[in-house]
C-alpha cells in the first residue's frame, strides 16, 4: 500500500509551486500624437499594443487581457519596443518587427498572421480575409478575431474595411483607422 503522509504531501506541493512560472508582463506607456500607446512585453515577447487616451484607461485594457498575469510597469523592459511601435507610427513603410507573444484561440491566431501579412498601405475586407482562411469562414468571426486582437499595429487590424471600402469596427476609434491607413498610403 503506498500513503503520502501530510510531509509528503507538502513537499510535493512545494516542488510544484517551483515548477509553477508565474507569468509576468512588464509594460511601459508612451506618448504619440494618436494618442497614448501602452506596449507590454511577456518573456517570449510583445503580447499587448493598446492605444488609449489614458495611463488608468490602459491599465484597465491590460488586466481585463491578461487577468492571472502580474503586471508591472516597468519602463525600461519594454522601451525598445515601444520607441520601435512609436518609429512605425510615424514611419509605418519601415514596417513593425517585433517578437510577438499572441495570446488567442487557434482561429484568433489564424486571422492574426493572415493580418500580418497585409503590407502597409494595402487593405483588405473582412470577407476577402474570411475567404483566404483555411477553410474559409464568415466574416464576422474575422471582424471578432480582430475586435479581440491585443497587439495593436504589430497586427494590422486597421488594414481591414468594409466590403464597400468604408472604414468600420476598429476597436481603438475609427479617425485613428483612418490616420493609420493615410500614413501608410502615403508613405
Amino acid at each position: 500500500m503506498n500513503l503520502m503522509t501530510n510531509e509528503d504531501m507538502q513537499a510535493s506541493s512545494r516542488a510544484a509551486t517551483r515548477t509553477t512560472a508565474i507569468d509576468a508582463i512588464a509594460y511601459t506607456i508612451v506618448d504619440a500624437d494618436i494618442g497614448k500607446i501602452l506596449v507590454a512585453r511577456s518573456r517570449h515577447g510583445v503580447c499587448s499594443i493598446l492605444i488609449g487616451k489614458a495611463d488608468q484607461e490602459l491599465e484597465a485594457d491590460l488586466a481585463g487581457r491578461f487577468p492571472a498575469s502580474k503586471r508591472l510597469r516597468i519602463d525600461d523592459v519594454a522601451k525598445d519596443d515601444a520607441f520601435r511601435v512609436l518609429n512605425y507610427i510615424q514611419r509605418p513603410a519601415r514596417g513593425l518587427d517585433l517578437e510577438l507573444d499572441m495570446r488567442g484561440t487557434p482561429f484568433q491566431r489564424s486571422v492574426w498572421q493572415a493580418l500580418r501579412r497585409i503590407k502597409a498601405g494595402e487593405t483588405t475586407t473582412y470577407a476577402a480575409l474570411a475567404s483566404s482562411m483555411t477553410p474559409p469562414s464568415h466574416p464576422r468571426a474575422v471582424a471578432s478575431a480582430c475586435a479581440a486582437n491585443p497587439i495593436a499595429l504589430a497586427i494590422p487590424c486597421h488594414r481591414v474595411v468594409r466590403s464597400d471600402g468604408d472604414l468600420a469596427g476598429y476597436r481603438w476609434g475609427i479617425e485613428r483607422k483612418r490616420t493609420l491607413i493615410q500614413r501608410e498610403t502615403l508613405a
